[in-house]
């Protein structure tokens, strides 16, 4: 697969793990954290807000890899 379209179709990945994980994260915390107390909410937003890292980390060493010479 050319360098090219691999990084098309990661970035249009990341556009789509960042929107879905943001609408379940804040759903989640809806739904469980209504009457938690301040440093419940801080632990929780902190950890969601660092764990989509990981995935994103994954779709982007893959866009990273060497594509495969072309033979002429």
């Amino acid at each position: 697969m050319p360098a090219r379209l691999r990084k098309l179709i990661g970035t249009i990945l990341i556009i789509i793990l960042v929107l879905v994980y943001a609408l379940v994260a804040t759903t989640v915390a809806v739904a469980t954290l209504g009457e938690s107390p301040w440093y419940i909410h801080l632990l929780y937003f902190t950890l969601t807000g660092l764990l989509w890292i990981l995935p994103a980390m994954l779709i982007i060493k893959w866009m990273e890899k060497p594509g495969k010479p072309r033979s002429e």
